[in-house]
């Protein structure tokens, strides 16, 4: 696996795929954005963002259970990692993100942050959540 270059991490939802981008170091963790679901828009979307980006790897959440097993939306993840495969010629892993959703609303609460533009923005802080849970975990 790249030991440097950009990663990209996802925060899958519903209606939109949170996205984040670490530096070149793979230290930090920034928001960059939200993504609308729905195939092929959704897929071409994050290959332009990997293009734009120069990213090397992309890390996408999977929702574990709270027991550590694999549930459907885990399942819908590994699903998703493996489709993205097929169109990035860059490594896809997936890290378990249980609670990431709740870290990043806690953090958007304490911010300030009310509850519209908490819902506006909590994809895209989960993703930055699960992308520099990822780093850490990684950290050489």
């Amino acid at each position: 696996m790249t030991e440097r270059g950009r990663v990209l991490g996802l925060d899958l939802g519903d209606a939109r795929i949170g996205v984040a981008v670490s530096d070149d170091d793979r230290r930090l963790a920034v928001p960059l954005g939200t993504i609308r679901t729905g195939a092929p828009g959704d897929v071409k979307a994050i290959v332009e963002l990997v293009r734009e980006n120069d990213v090397t790897l992309l890390v996408v959440g999977h929702p574990l259970n709270m027991s550590g097993e694999a549930g459907e939306r885990a399942h819908h993840a590994e699903r998703f990692a493996n489709a993205l495969t097929g169109f990035l010629q860059i490594p896809v892993v997936l890290h378990d993100e249980r609670l990431s959703s709740v870290e990043a609303d806690r953090a958007l609460r304490e911010s300030g942050a009310g509850g519209r533009e908490r819902r506006r923005s909590i994809d895209r802080s989960a993703a930055t959540v699960i992308l520099q849970s990822w780093l850490d975990a990684h950290e050489r």
